[in-house]
């Protein structure tokens, strides 16, 4: 007669430990970030960063600059990589777009006032 319970069994040794994964704790890779901020007055920006690859930028922000009326830039950022910044609270044009080209509603994170 065998005991089963007595066996060196861990259940939980293929998922691996969460806390000693290779990323970092509260990173936020896979969102797509989209801000605003204050400017001078009433002034605002809005910028857009964490686009896949895939995506080419420049196409993008001027399909923006032409939908939305406004006018817009391409930043090179050391931590974010490309950000992209327009005039005006463009936040729900943005997510509407994005969410029209097939990207995931799930995936957008809008931040804002």
């Amino acid at each position: 007669m065998s005991v089963q319970n007595l066996n060196t069994f861990d259940p939980f040794a293929d998922e691996g430990d969460p806390l000693n994964s290779s990323q970092d704790v509260g990173s936020q890779q896979n969102y797509i970030h989209i801000r605003i901020q204050q400017r001078n007055g009433r002034k605002t920006l809005t910028t857009l960063q964490g686009l896949p690859k895939e995506y080419d930028l420049k196409k993008l922000l001027k399909a923006f600059k032409k939908e939305f009326a406004c006018n817009g830039t391409l930043v090179d950022d050391e931590e974010s990589g490309q950000v992209i910044q327009l005039q005006g609270d463009q936040r729900l044009k943005i997510s509407t777009f994005l969410v029209g080209e097939g990207i995931a509603k799930a995936s957008i994170k809008v931040h804002g006032f």
